[in-house]
This record gives C-alpha cells, sequence and structure tokens, in this order.
C-alpha cells in the first residue's frame, strides 16, 4: 500500500500553512471491507490525526508559550504535544505490538496527566520539559513507528477488543480527544502567546440572536449501549446495557446563546448565592466569577475571546460556561418563570436526540457543527436544525445533570484501565453532543464523556422544563476487600469446577422443604445475600440477616437496585471492575420477596421467629456463644420445619473463646466434634435428617490466590410441641 508522506513538523510559527486546512476523516468502521483497504484506511486515519494535532499547535506565537501554563491546574502545552505520541508507543509497548520503546525518557515525562480534584486544588510542580524541537523530532519518530507497524501487522477483521490493532485505533482515538482538549488550553492561554492562523480561523457568521421557547418532548423508552462486537470504535463506558423510561419534558428550542445568558448576568446572577449550589458559589467566590470565563469586556463592549483572538460578542452563538454556571442559570430561570426548569439528564439527552430527528447512521456527518467541517468556532444557535430543534448535536457540547457511571455489563480494557474508571465518583458530569472540534469517537452519539464541574470545555447548555426528579445513578465501586471477595464469592464466576456455595447451600434447602409449608425463610449470616435471592424462588418471604452492616448494605444495594459493583484485587494494586445483577442470574423476579436486617444470631430479636426455614451457612464456628444460639433456634421454627447448618468448623479463639466451642476438642479423653457438639445441643428438639455432606466452596482472594474449603451440611427437622 501506498502510506502518507511525512509532513514537515514545525514548532510555533516557523511552518507555512498557507494550502493547509484541517480536514478530519471520520471514524473507520471496524468491521466491514476487505483487508488491506482497510489497512489503508487506519494508515490514513491515523496520519490525519496525528498531523492536525502537530498542526494545532502552530496556534502558539513562540516556544515561550509550550512552557508557560494556560491555567495553573494543567500542565504547559508542551505536555500534551509530547503526551499523545507516548501513549502510541507506552500501550503498543504494552500490547506487546513493538519491541522496545523509543525514548523512555520521553514515555515517562509525558505519560500522565491532571485531573485536579477541585478547582482550587493548585498544582505547583516543575518539571524539567525537553525542548519544542525536542519533542518534534520525538513525535516524527513515533509517526514513522507507528506507520511501520500498520503496513506490516497482520489484519483480520473484524478489530475488536482481542484484536492487536484495537491498541493502534485507541491511540488515534485518544489523540483525537486531545484535540479538542488542548485547543481548549490554547483559548484558555495568554493572548500575547497565541497567534491566528488562517487554517484555524474562527467561523465569521453572526447575527442576531433568537427568543427562546420550550418544545414538548413526549414521554418514551431509551435504550443505551453498546455491543462488544459494533462497528465503530468505543471507550469503555459506552458498553453494556441500560433502559430507561421518560417521562415526557419540554426542551429549549435552541442552546443558551451568549445573548440569552446576558439576562442572567445583568440581573445579577453572578452575585447571589441563591441561584447556586454551594459548591458552586464557593467556586464563583474563588474564581472571582462574575460572567463567563470566555467573555471579555472593553470600552467598546463585550467582546469573545475565541481560540486564537478576541472578537466582538457574537450574541447569537450559544454561550460557554461550565456546569456550576449552568445550574445557576437554570435555577434563576425557574425562579423567573415558576417553571421546573433544570439541565436535562443524559436519558432525556437521548430520548431528545430520537424525537428530534437525530440518529447514529455509520460514520456519516451530521446535520451540524462537528469535526471542524465549518470552522475553527462555535457559530449561530440558529444555524443547523435538527426538526423543531438546533444543535441537538454540534456547535457546543451540552452539560447534563448525570454524573458518568457505568451500564450494566460495564468492562475496563485491559491497555486502559484507567480511562473511566477515577470518573466513577459522582463528581463529574457528562456532557453530551460535541463541539466544533470533535471528532471521530466524540462526534458519536454513543461517546460519553465526563468532567469535573468547575471545568471549561467547549461546552454550553440547554435547559428543560419537567416534573419528573432527577435519579442519580449509581456510580459506586465497592473496594473494600473484604466485602469485594464476599460479592465475588456470592454473586461472581465459578470456580475450579466448583459451584457456587451459597447457591448450592439454598438448593439442598428447597429440597429438604419438598412437601412442606414454604411461606417463610431466615437466612442466618446472609452476607451478601444470594442465598436468600435462591431461597425467594420457593418461598413467599425471605430474611436475611447478618452482624455485618456492610454486607447487608450489599444486599440492599441488590434487592433495590438489582446490581451490585466491586473492584476486586488481580495482584498488588491492580483491580479488575465487575458488574453482577440479579437478572442474570435469574433472580430479578424474587427481589421483592427479600429483605435484609443487621442483626446478632446469639440475640436475635423477638420478631425473627415463625420461619419454616432456617438456613445458618458457615455461621456457628464465627458467633461469640454459638451455644445460645443452637440452645433457642428451635423457638424460631414451626413444627416440621428445617434447620441447615453448614460450617467447615474452623474454630479460632479471635471468634470465639475456647471455652464456647461446642467442638473440636478432647472431652473426657476423647475426640469430641463439632457434630457431636450439634446433636448435644439441638436433639431435643430436631432430629437429623439424613447424613452429613461434605460441600466444596472455593474463595478467590487475587487472580492467583484461591482458597478451597469444605464445608458440612447438616440438615434437622424441627419436633412437633
Amino acid at each position: 500500500m501506498t502510506l502518507p508522506v511525512q509532513e514537515k513538523p514545525s514548532p510555533a510559527n516557523h511552518s507555512e500553512s498557507l494550502h493547509w486546512r484541517p480536514v478530519l476523516l471520520r471514524t473507520p468502521n471496524l468491521v466491514e471491507g476487505a483487508p488491506e483497504k482497510k489497512r489503508e484506511e487506519i494508515a490514513h486515519y491515523f496520519t490525519n490525526t496525528f498531523d492536525t494535532y502537530t498542526r494545532l499547535f502552530d496556534c502558539l506565537a513562540d516556544d515561550a508559550g509550550y512552557f508557560q501554563k494556560s491555567i495553573p491546574l494543567r500542565h504547559p502545552l508542551i505536555f500534551y504535544l509530547g503526551h499523545t505520541a507516548t501513549f502510541f508507543i507506552n500501550k503498543l509497548v504494552l500490547a506487546k505490538l513493538l519491541p522496545e520503546r523509543i525514548d523512555p525518557h520521553m514515555e515517562s515525562v509525558f505519560a500522565v496527566g491532571v485531573d485536579e480534584m477541585s478547582w482550587d486544588d493548585l498544582n505547583d510542580d516543575h518539571y524539567e520539559w525537553p525542548s519544542v524541537s525536542a519533542v518534534m523530532d520525538y513525535r516524527a519518530k513515533v509517526r514513522a513507528s507507528v506507520l511501520e507497524l500498520i503496513e506490516s501487522l497482520p489484519l483480520n477483521l473484524p478489530i475488536n477488543w482481542e484484536s492487536p490493532w484495537w491498541p493502534i485505533v485507541m491511540g488515534v482515538e485518544h489523540e483525537r480527544i486531545h484535540l479538542e482538549t488542548s485547543s481548549v488550553l490554547i483559548r484558555q492561554h495568554d493572548l500575547a502567546r497565541v497567534q491566528p492562523r488562517p487554517e484555524w480561523a474562527p467561523v465569521g457568521e453572526t447575527g442576531e440572536a433568537p427568543e427562546n421557547a420550550l418544545i414538548t418532548v413526549p414521554a418514551g423508552t431509551v435504550h443505551l449501549g453498546k455491543a462488544f462486537d459494533d462497528a465503530y470504535y468505543g471507550w469503555d463506558n459506552e458498553y453494556g446495557q441500560h433502559e430507561a423510561s421518560v417521562d415526557e419534558f419540554s426542551a429549549s428550542q435552541y442552546l443558551v446563546s451568549n445573548q440569552e445568558f446576558l439576562e442572567f448576568v445583568e440581573a445579577g446572577g453572578y452575585e447571589r448565592d441563591t441561584y447556586w449550589s454551594d459548591e458552586g458559589a464557593s467556586w464563583r467566590r474563588f474564581a472571582g466569577a462574575k460572567y463567563p470565563t470566555f467573555w471579555r469586556w472593553h470600552n467598546d463592549g463585550w467582546h469573545l475571546r475565541l481560540m486564537t483572538e478576541e472578537v466582538e460578542m457574537p450574541w447569537d452563538w450559544p454561550v460557554e460556561v461550565n456546569y456550576h454556571e449552568a445550574k445557576a442559570f437554570c435555577e434563576w430561570k425557574r425562579q423567573q418563570t415558576g417553571q421546573p426548569v433544570r439541565l436535562p439528564t443524559e436519558d432525556e439527552w437521548y430520548r431528545l436526540c430520537s424525537v428530534a430527528g437525530v440518529e447514529e447512521v455509520g460514520a456519516s456527518p451530521a446535520n451540524a457543527n462537528l469535526h471542524l467541517d465549518h470552522g475553527a468556532s462555535s457559530c449561530p444557535v440558529t444555524r443547523f436544525r435538527h426538526r423543531d430543534w438546533f444543535d441537538v448535536v454540534g456547535n457546543v457540547w451540552q452539560w447534563v445533570e448525570t454524573p458518568t457511571y457505568p451500564f450494566d455489563g460495564f468492562k475496563v480494557h485491559p491497555l486502559y484501565d484507567d480511562f473511566t474508571t477515577p470518573t466513577f465518583d459522582g463528581q463529574h458530569n457528562l456532557i453530551k453532543g460535541g463541539s466544533w472540534i470533535s471528532c471521530g469517537n466524540e462526534a458519536r452519539l454513543a461517546a460519553r464523556y465526563a468532567f469535573r464541574p468547575h471545568f471549561f470545555q467547549h461546552a454550553g447548555f440547554r435547559y428543560i422544563a419537567s416534573d419528573a426528579a432527577v435519579a442519580q445513578p449509581n456510580a459506586y465501586y465497592e473496594s473494600d476487600r473484604l466485602l469485594t471477595e464476599y460479592a465475588e464469592f456470592h454473586f461472581g464466576d465459578a470456580w475450579f469446577g466448583v459451584e457456587n456455595f451459597p447457591k448450592a447451600l439454598a438448593d439442598m434447602a428447597l429440597q429438604s422443604m419438598k412437601g412442606k409449608t414454604t411461606r417463610k425463610a431466615l437466612d442466618l449470616g446472609s452476607a451478601c445475600g444470594r442465598s436468600s435471592f435462591e431461597l425467594a424462588r420457593t418461598f413467599d418471604q425471605v430474611e436475611g440477616v447478618d452482624f455485618s452492616a456492610n454486607f447487608i448494605r450489599l444486599g440492599v444495594e441488590m434487592a433495590e437496585q438489582g446490581s451490585i459493583r466491586y473492584a476486586l484485587a488481580e495482584e498488588g494494586e491492580l483491580v479488575s471492575y465487575h458488574t453482577r445483577t440479579l437478572k442474570e442470574l435469574g433472580l430479578e423476579s424474587f427481589a421483592d420477596k427479600v429483605s435484609f436486617h443487621q442483626g446478632d444470631a446469639c440475640n436475635l430479636k423477638p420478631q425473627f421467629s415463625g420461619y419454616d426455614l432456617v438456613l445458618a451457612a458457615n455461621l456457628i464456628d464465627r458467633l461469640y456463644r454459638p451455644g445460645r444460639f443452637l440452645d433457642s433456634i428451635h423457638e424460631r421454627i414451626n413444627d416440621g420445619g428445617i434447620l441447615v447448618i453448614a460450617s467447615p468448623y474452623t474454630w479460632l479463639e479471635e471468634h470465639t473463646p475456647k471455652e464456647e466451642w461446642i467442638g473440636g476438642f478432647k472431652k473426657d479423653g476423647e475426640n469430641h466434634t463439632t457434630l457431636d457438639g450439634l446433636k448435644a445441643h439441638l436433639g431435643s428438639y430436631f432430629r437429623l435428617v439424613g447424613e452429613p455432606r461434605k460441600v466444596p466452596f472455593v474463595m478467590r482472594e487475587t487472580q492467583h490466590k484461591f482458597q478451597h474449603t469444605l464445608s458440612e451440611v447438616t440438615i434437622w427437622e424441627r419436633l412437633p410441641r
């Protein structure tokens, strides 16, 4: 194939760009086509992206602009020039596609960026950055190395997560993200450090701003989440499944324009805490914000800072603000109009897309200000129509109420396991729709990018009116080591051919109940609750009780939300992320029959009684007074009811004082087993049904360490009174 020719890299204003303008190719279909044609397509996609990104830095006026920070909370631009190139090498070495590094020092110093935790988290670190020419030379070497790999690497379609080509496309899409974020940093730079370039010229169109209006969006259902065999590249947070019913709402016809936002500014919106959240007001005071960050006031009136210049305010362009400012405007609007004005949720935004006829069709460009197709800036909010609305996608990103969260079935790619997971903290709000420079994956409807609420992108907003409450999704991953091990033990994978233990016990218990009443069951020592849900297949009511509030919390979460998420130890500090659902276990329809309670098995409250079954799994050798429990449990069980006890009989003084052990010691010079003790304590009220059975279970600690244990199961029938 014919590979693209290397353009001469050029720092700052030393390049001649009279005949060049950024024309961005669309993200390729990774499933269809002839392999050699696909190889050529990916080569051009790579060079188109790589060279466009390099030329973006021509907007810096001199080398000093690379080393002066645009904002205190970010690295200087020299970092971002090197970062995207080192990303390719680091990922390709990790994937064992490149035998060695090009420059280990570069690939270390440019490896990790900054995601400040707060707007006042000032970063005063000092770095010895390489020169601009050294980084440009390094980029040229990376370009040649990646092209050589593209030319030689065997290619079979489809290209999916397991394909060796995935990290190549990953690197390209990563650089396209930084094309946008670096353009924002250039826009935030000192005006003396940047220079206008004809190839990066803004849109020149402006006019009178329209009057905004609310238009009804009918109720409907949204189905989100990509399949893992989707034809187009996606980041990990796009995969999985999410379905939601969306109530009717009204959405503003236009994005909020500079003119419309001016009303908020002139009404004292930046001066009154009543419009701002506590965090938003704190940010506003810290930043000294009195109007949007890209607005400038000069003697002749308002101006707007674009990427490399200031222009007279285009009032019909969308205002660009952070989440705090968008929220404050909505609250002001709500108080002014008496309508329930707020930002849309992610689900509501997708519902608007559907009603407005904006669809994901291949990689074709939408009728929108995307991909740098129309210039290097926003444009009037009246230019791109989508049925009754304008700019449903494109022009500027749109803040939504929803913090980023994982869909059911979320998985991380092993080559980039921290792309999204650090943002599952409820503090990174999603932005939707893309901006004028969004391209590749960013420009697709499935894209899910999120930033901290004080962060600035080329982002604005549209507002909606809705009486529906905003439900915040669960983005939290349990990380407590013991809890994650038990979550996996209850709801995770089976290992070494050993059946899931909580399910196996529940099945044995249900088998013992044949022909008996199955109204009410107690899962005592329920931990995360898998047995409780399994028992609910047959029982009308199941109560799970455990001494640990943390275990109970996981059970409640599974019952109420139908899923739990946890980060499972792999080795050292490395973890894998898992979502487990009742639906995938066939237990979804039984959740409403299960309740969880914190309680002490040795001192149960009176209301825990009247059971047809009590299951005590791996419990008695963890009780501080097991004899007390055994001597009183008959009071909780109906005549003819069943008591199932399972235990590996691992007596430890850290759990049970030795004088309280019911077995595992010499008595009168003879071995006294736990089974002997069970018979002694239960014999007056129960009869042993069948012989004890040894049931195996496996506890996973890390990917290389497991505990294999045998638990002895005995079944006891309550004698008539």
